[in-house]
C-alpha cells in the first residue's frame, strides 16, 4: 500500500483527491493536513464523503510515515512551503500548484503522461499540469509532432466554476455565474507558459510562444456550470500538408490510457466525473479544427495526479480511475 499525506486538504481539489484515494486499491491516506480545520471531520468540509470516512483533519505533518505527499496548496505556496520544511528523501511529491511546472532549478517532472510517461515513472517529484493547459495541450500535441504549428493558433475554452476554487468571489457565486458567460485573462492566462513548453518539446522547430514566433491566442471563458472544460483550437495548416492530420491524431493517442480520439464531435457531458479527455479533429480546407474536453477537477487536476501516482509506483496506470460519465 502507498501511504499518503495530503497538504492543503480543505479545497475542492483535495476533496476530489480524497474521494479517489479512499476507493483506490493501493492507497492508504495517513493524514490530511489543514491548519484551519484541525480536529474537524473531513465530512465537515467535504460533505460528499459522508459514509466514506471518519477521518479528521490534522495540523500534524508526520512526513516520515508516508511514501507520497500531495500538495493541494494555492499557487506559489508549494515553493514557500519547501523552503520552510524538510521532506525526507524517501518521500515523493506530486504538486498540484503551478510552482514547478516550468523547467528550472529543480527536479520536478511535468506530469502529462501522454508525452512524459517514462519520466514520470522514474520521478521523485512531479508537477501536475494545469486544467486549461491539459485540455489545450491534448488538443494541439499531435499537430505539434507533425510540425503544423507554424502560424498563430486560435483557442477558445470554457471552464466550470470549480476551476476558481472553493472560496466564493464576485465572479464565482451562483447568482452571478448562473445563466451567464464572460471572458477573463485573454491572451495572458498563466497556463500559456506550460502549454508552450510542451508544444515546443514535440515540435522543436519552429518554436512557439517567443518573440516573432507563432503564439496560442487563448481566450478563456467562465461557464455557467460547476465542472468541465470544453476547448476548441483552430490551426492553419496550409495547402501543402503531406499527411492526413486526422489519421495522425488517431495514431498519437492509440495507446493513451485516458485520452481518446473519437470520429464523432464531442460533448463535455461525456467526460464529466471521469479522468478521460476526448479529442476530435476535422480539416476544413486549410484549417484544422480540434475539440477537446475534460473534467477540470479530474483529468485537469487530481485524476491526472492519481494517474501520475500510479506511474510513479509501478501500478496499472488506470488503477482507481475507472470512472464512468453519466448517461444523461
Amino acid at each position: 500500500m502507498i501511504k499518503i499525506g495530503i497538504l492543503g486538504g480543505a479545497g475542492y481539489t483535495a476533496g476530489e483527491l480524497i474521494r479517489l484515494l479512499l476507493n483506490h486499491p493501493q492507497a492508504d491516506i495517513s493524514f490530511v493536513n489543514s491548519e484551519s480545520n484541525a480536529g474537524n471531520l473531513l465530512t465537515d468540509v467535504h460533505e460528499g464523503l459522508y459514509g466514506e470516512t471518519d477521518m479528521r483533519f490534522t495540523s500534524e505533518m508526520p512526513f516520515a510515515d508516508v511514501d507520497l505527499l500531495f500538495f493541494c496548496f494555492g499557487h506559489g505556496k508549494s515553493e514557500a512551503f519547501l523552503k520552510e520544511h524538510t521532506i525526507p528523501d524517501h518521500v515523493r511529491i506530486i504538486d498540484l500548484a503551478q510552482d514547478f511546472r516550468l523547467k528550472g532549478d529543480h527536479d520536478y517532472v511535468y506530469g502529462l503522461p501522454e508525452i512524459n510517461k517514462a519520466a514520470i515513472a522514474n520521478a521523485r517529484h512531479v508537477a501536475n499540469p494545469g486544467c486549461f493547459a491539459t485540455a489545450i495541450q491534448l488538443a494541439l500535441l499531435p499537430a505539434a509532432k507533425l510540425k503544423l504549428l507554424t502560424k498563430d493558433i486560435s483557442v477558445n475554452a470554457i471552464t466550470g466554476s470549480t476551476g476558481a476554487g472553493q472560496k466564493p468571489g464576485p465572479t464565482t457565486h451562483f447568482s452571478w455565474r448562473n445563466d451567464n458567460l464572460s471572458i477573463y485573462k485573454p491572451f495572458t492566462h498563466q497556463h500559456l507558459a506550460e502549454i508552450y513548453q510542451s508544444l515546443n518539446q514535440l515540435q522543436g522547430t519552429p518554436a512557439i510562444g517567443g518573440k516573432g514566433e507563432p503564439t496560442v491566442d487563448f481566450i478563456p471563458y467562465r461557464g455557467p456550470f460547476a465542472r468541465g472544460i470544453f476547448a476548441t483550437a483552430v490551426v492553419k495548416v496550409g495547402s501543402s500538408i503531406d499527411c492526413d492530420p486526422v489519421i495522425a491524431y488517431k495514431e498519437f493517442y492509440r495507446d493513451a490510457a485516458f485520452t481518446h480520439y473519437t470520429d464523432k464531435p464531442v460533448d463535455m457531458k461525456q467526460v464529466v466525473n471521469t479522468n478521460k479527455c476526448l479529442v476530435h479533429a476535422e480539416l476544413f480546407d486549410n484549417k484544422l479544427l480540434v475539440t477537446s474536453t475534460i473534467d477540470n477537477l479530474l483529468k485537469g487536476a487530481v485524476g491526472q495526479a492519481v494517474q501520475n501516482m500510479n506511474l510513479m509506483f509501478g501500478l496499472d496506470e488506470t488503477a482507481g480511475l475507472r470512472l464512468k460519465a453519466s448517461a444523461f
